[in-house]
């Protein structure tokens, strides 16, 4: 199941919102993970592009409310530029709010990106039949893995590529790991643990989508394999 709304505007075209939100990451000292607003930011518009890209949408703006304090503002807006400039994304807005009147003891952070799709569809679930080939590109990290083992996960053009590729359905992985939005994305396969088979920990967090599903059909299999090269992970084939 995708985490968007899609609100038709037309009988040929629709809205698409995706969001995501962070606490106790950032630069305040009681921060749980200490990183600059600048990575917050970007992380944080990972998610939200990717599952907004994932839905079939065009990103046109973010919208970002800021609970850092207005010296974050900056920062923030910075890193969400670093993302639009890794997806090549032309004129994308961005506005937002500040809570300026009481400072809070840790970061937080909400941020939305909207985006336009032709038709209405795009959260129905899929079939699998025996020619299905299921992959995970990207390691699932979180908290200060993400930061140590940034190498790991996968990159925003790399998602992004895979995502235009015809035939390809993708999913980005969130915090309730690969298994669960695996079994939210089919209505004909629920997936046990034996039916995987990865060495990745298919129940870990994915923290800000470090991984994420790709379901396509045997014959794009290697195509597939050489773009995303060692990010690339085999979770099932057919039956």
């Amino acid at each position: 199941m995708r985490d968007v709304l899609i609100f038709p505007v037309s009988s040929e075209e629709s809205i698409v919102i995706a969001s995501d939100n962070s606490g106790a990451i950032g630069e305040k000292d009681q921060d749980a993970v200490k990183v600059s607003y600048e990575t917050v930011a970007y992380y944080s518009f990972r998610v939200a592009v990717m599952e907004c890209l994932s839905a079939g949408a065009e990103p046109f703006a973010v919208i970002l409310q800021n609970f850092c304090g207005d010296g974050a503002w900056e920062g923030l807006v910075k890193g969400i530029k670093r993302g639009v400039g890794e997806l090549g994304i032309g004129d994308l807005e961005i506005s937002g709010s500040t809570e300026s009147n009481f400072a809070l003891q840790q970061s937080a952070v909400g941020l939305s990106v909207l985006g336009k799709k032709k038709g209405n569809g795009g959260t129905e679930k899929i079939a699998y039949n025996d020619q299905t080939v299921i992959a995970v590109i990207g390691s699932p990290l979180v908290g200060e893995e993400v930061i140590r083992r940034e190498s790991e996960a996968a990159p925003l053009n790399l998602f992004q590529e895979v995502n235009s590729l015809g035939d390809v359905v993708t999913l980005p992985v969130g915090s309730k790991g690969i298994l669960a939005e695996l079994n939210g994305l089919f209505f004909s396969k629920v997936f046990s643990d034996m039916d995987l088979k990865t060495d990745l920990d298919i129940h870990k967090s994915a923290g800000p989508s470090t991984c994420f599903i790709a379901v396509f059909p045997q014959e794009n299999a290697e195509e597939i394999r050489l773009l995303a090269g060692s990010y690339f992970y085999l979770l099932a084939e057919g039956f």
